[in-house]
């Protein structure tokens, strides 16, 4: 199974979130055609709710704890919906510097 299937399964089954949006950036990087190392995920869901923003990270990191050990890089935005409906900014990863 693909890991980005992996992330999407384990992420909707503990937040159950409103949004989930997952981008693999692989293709921004220095890695063979087809990988799976770099990933942005943008999640909204009550259960971040007054739950500061590392602590949403560690949540997450602890559940995708096995893949982290194939990742090589996971960049999270976490949202309760508030948040989300207030317009965060989210900014656009850049291109590896040895592409």
């Amino acid at each position: 199974m693909l890991i980005e299937q992996i992330i999407i399964g384990k992420l909707n089954k503990e937040f159950n979130p409103t949004i989930l949006k997952i981008k693999n950036e692989s293709f921004m990087h220095n890695v063979p055609m087809d990988s799976e190392t770099h990933f942005k995920i943008v999640i909204v869901s009550d259960k971040f709710k007054n739950i500061p923003d590392i602590e949403r990270h560690k949540l997450i990191y602890k559940i995708l704890s096995i893949e982290m050990n194939k990742i090589h890089a996971l960049s999270i935005y976490a949202f309760d919906i508030d948040q989300y409906n207030n317009k965060p900014i989210i900014i656009d990863s850049p291109n590896c510097a040895n592409t």
